[in-house]
């Protein structure tokens, strides 16, 4: 198996703070990792380290030579005044800089030197990279190549972004939350590419279902160390728990002997010389594993919700435009108590705008909601609270209040509301600028909920959470008394937390679905399949004219051969077979039980597989319309 990046005894610490102490692991060909920690912990530090765009205290980051990365960084920048397309070739790779120079040529309209960039271009294959890119660029919903990158979205600029990696055909690719800003249909498309492909990964993402459905590999940082688990992120759910209880309870066993030999430290004054000197020795070691902090395994959190009554809102023939674009036309909805809402739907079909028009941000064009008069939201937007960066958390949070109420009738401080959301002591009497960016998005989410709303107005609130937050929140949203909205991608979060849909499609189609995310595209699924179904059934009965008898007076045939029937009947068998194979293989990589050179080879068979179940569909649907 080839070594692609290795990294021994990697510390990294700012000031006394120190993120991770002495880490140890490595990449090989093939490996897809997903690596876990909670925010402010070092994910991101550690990807900028690998990248070479932060430094390190000690310890050493070794690539293989001549070895291809790519980086995606969570909040990719680039220079106002490049295109699309120019953003894309926007890299140290020499053949990107080969096409880049000639796009220079041919906007600038000089030709002096475009014969040696031909020439080189033909050397390097430098014209497969620009088409690959536009190509990559179709299939992420880019189309407009000259448009410039500052008039572009959050979205939209992370799919240029994505595009500038791929087309580069890296060995290695290093993402950074790949799937924040990008909408369901771009993130199911990115975990089919990676997935597909032999590419190495290392990733941060929160995604659940990304991570169990694209890695291999999970490794964790945890209390400064690393911890590996050689599975998907299911696999990983199941080992994680009992470490936590394995840890818990050699505390719980350090605490009980800790109390004994106390005692016999607080008895034996005299018999502290050289014969009992390695007994003391043990106790400051017990004592040291003793004060260790107990794990968490699952944190749960109720917090009381005021009265609401039975009158929600009513959506009243609101209708919404932006120019040509329509969000809403005419649409009518009453909210019912309790209901727990999730809105899904691409990039710019106006999800955003329906919360702002609902929360009064953004005036419909006509028709309006009518609120009820015990609705109290809570609303958690995109854009976020604006913090005193030089205020500490706690004075943050205590500006709004001492205590918080608990649906049990009981109250919780502030000190103890935050920890349940992992800032730990210290971290409270930090300043808010020393926050990492998921830190200060989870101190956002402590001054919506703390406020005891009766209606919570969630948008996009996974961005920038840590995985173990987001747990946290998702069993506060399961046991909210209250109602919920919540735009999301996350899938698995939205199966967690919503019991029906609003699906925007654009152009102000809007689908009310009664069940989760994964529901819906169960259902939707069928509806594919039954859609080519009929029109299959149609093709049968209305042949396309060039498959009726020709004025020639040579027919078209109408049955299959002797032998394109058993061709026919054995596809059948051979597709079943494969897929079986396939579901097996899928079944070993999940298993965590394999070393690496058998993850490499199942992986490498998976996508032979894959190739073939095609191309044999194929030959399949073709002898079908005869069959």
């Amino acid at each position: 198996m080839i070594s692609y990046l290795q990294i021994d005894g990697l510390t990294k610490s700012f000031g006394e703070l120190v993120l991770f102490n002495s880490i140890t692991f490595g990449i090989v060909q093939g490996q897809k990792i997903g690596l876990i920690a909670k925010n402010g912990t070092g994910k991101t530090t550690l990807l900028n380290i690998i990248a070479g765009k932060e430094d390190y205290d000690a310890g050493s980051v070794v690539f293989r030579n001549d070895l291809r990365v790519g980086y995606l960084e969570q909040s990719p920048q680039y220079p106002a005044g490049l295109t699309v397309m120019q953003a894309c070739f926007y890299s140290p790779n020499e053949t990107v800089r080969l096409i880049a120079e000639y796009e220079a040529a041919m906007a600038s309209g000089d030709h002096s030197n475009l014969e040696d960039i031909l020439l080189r271009m033909d050397n390097n294959k430098a014209w497969d990279y620009e088409q690959k890119a536009k190509q990559i660029l179709s299939q992420l919903k880019i189309t407009n190549f000259d448009q410039k990158v500052e008039e572009l979205s959050g979205g939209q600029l992370k799919r240029v972004a994505l595009a500038n990696v791929l087309i580069t055909d890296p060995e290695l690719i290093i993402l950074d939350e790949p799937t924040n800003h990008l909408d369901l249909e771009m993130t199911e498309w990115l975990e089919g590419y990676l997935s597909r492909s032999t590419i190495s990964l290392l990733m941060v993402t929160h995604d659940r279902y990304f991570l169990d459905r694209v890695c291999s590999e999970i490794i964790e940082i945890d209390r400064q160390q690393l911890f590996q688990y050689k599975g998907n992120y299911s696999y990983y759910l199941e080992k994680r728990q009992e470490r936590v209880e394995a840890t818990n309870t050699e505390i719980e066993r350090a605490n009980n002997l800790l109390r004994k030999e106390l005692d016999w430290m607080r008895r034996q004054p005299q018999a502290r010389g050289t014969k009992a000197k390695y007994r003391i020795d043990a106790f400051y070691d017990l004592e040291a594993k003793a004060k260790q902090q107990r794990m968490d395994g699952n944190v749960s959190l109720e917090v009381k919700a005021s009265y609401i009554g039975s009158k929600i809102f009513e959506a009243v023939k609101v209708s919404k435009s932006f120019g040509n674009l329509q969000i809403v036309k005419d649409f009518d909805y009453v909210f019912a108590r309790y209901e727990k809402m999730g809105i899904v739907g691409n990039n710019g079909t106006g999800k955003s705008t329906f919360i702002k028009m609902l929360m009064g941000e953004v005036e419909p064009d006509s028709g309006g909601f009518d609120v009820g008069e015990t609705v109290r939201f809570g609303y958690y937007s995109q854009d976020g609270l604006q913090f005193d960066e030089q205020m500490k958390v706690i004075d943050v949070v205590q500006d709004l209040a001492e205590y918080v109420q608990l649906g049990d009738g009981k109250t919780m401080n502030v000190s103890q509301f935050l920890t349940y959301f992992m800032f730990s002591v210290d971290k409270q009497h930090n300043f808010v600028y020393k926050l990492s960016g998921g830190e200060k998005r989870r101190l956002y989410l402590c001054t919506v909920l703390m406020r005891n709303p009766n209606f919570l107005v969630l948008d996009e609130p996974t961005n920038d959470l840590d995985i173990v937050t987001l747990n946290v929140l998702e069993e506060y949203l399961r046991n909210f008394k209250g109602c919920v909205i919540v735009v999301s991608h996350d899938r698995y979060f939205m199966d967690k937390v919503v019991d029906h849909l609003l699906v925007f499609k654009g152009n102000a189609d809007i689908q009310d679905f009664p069940g989760n995310y994964t529901q819906y595209r169960e259902w939707k699924e069928i509806q594919s399949q039954n859609a080519k179904a009929e029109e299959s059934a149609k093709q049968k009965l209305n042949p396309p004219t060039e498959k009726v008898a020709r004025s020639s007076g040579v027919e078209q045939k109408k049955k299959l051969s002797f032998n394109e029937r058993r061709e026919f009947e054995a596809l059948e068998a051979e597709i079943s077979s494969l897929e079986t194979e396939k579901s097996s293989l899928e079944t070993a990589l999940s298993s965590g039980s394999l070393s690496n050179d058998d993850l490499m080879a199942k992986s490498q068979r998976i996508a032979e597989l894959l190739d073939e179940i095609d191309e044999k569909t194929m030959r399949w649907l073709e002898l079908s319309e005869w069959a």
